[in-house]
This record gives C-alpha cells, sequence and structure tokens, in this order.
C-alpha cells in the first residue's frame, strides 16, 4: 500500500530535523505558484489549470499542471495534456515530464 499524501496545506511549515533543528518547509501554495511559473519558462506552455499536488518525502512537491497543446476551432476538440512538475525543498525546478493527452471533451471513467 502507497504511503497517504501529505496535507495540501500544513498548519505548521516547520519540519523537525533529526538534529533537533528545525527546517522551514515550502507551502504548497508557494510550490505550486513556483511549479507553473518554472513550466511556463521551460516549455512554452501556458499552464490552465492545477489538477493535484502532492508533498515529497524529500521536501519538494509534484504539481500536475494541465495545458492546451493544441488549441482547436470549437474548442471542445482542443489537444490538452496533464504534466508532473516536481520542485525541490527551495522551490526549484527538478523534474517535467508528460503524463497523458486528451480532448477537452474527454473523461476519465
Amino acid at each position: 500500500m502507497s504511503e497517504s499524501p501529505e496535507p495540501f496545506l500544513a498548519s505548521n511549515n516547520d519540519i523537525p530535523e533529526r538534529a533537533g533543528k528545525s527546517v522551514s518547509r515550502l507551502r504548497a501554495a508557494d510550490a505550486i505558484g513556483a511549479a507553473k511559473e518554472q513550466f511556463a519558462v521551460v516549455t512554452g506552455l501556458t499552464p490552465h489549470a492545477v489538477t493535484g499536488v502532492r508533498g515529497r518525502a524529500d521536501g519538494g512537491w509534484s504539481v500536475l499542471v494541465d495545458v492546451v497543446e493544441l488549441a482547436r476551432i470549437p474548442d471542445s476538440t482542443s489537444v490538452l495534456a496533464t504534466y508532473r512538475v516536481d520542485v525541490d525543498g527551495a522551490g526549484e525546478l527538478s523534474a517535467c515530464e508528460r503524463l497523458r493527452r486528451f480532448t477537452r471533451g474527454a473523461t476519465d471513467l
């Protein structure tokens, strides 16, 4: 069974380290902003929506971003894609990959 994801927004951003010190953790909202901004710079695509966010064990975040890859008329036939964008604990882009492509009218069953 997989580990459950960390809460979307924690009320306390400090995570204790083994040595008794605490380190400031990047908030989910800040990670989303950093992921969207850096994704746009790297790919040249404009994020359309954020469809998921999950904290990682290393202090970073994985953000799911939907983009329009091919605009068509009518709009319902446009091709969209979902990308996973990973940022580290400092909010820097560490990975980016396309997970799927779909038409705007398609639904997951």
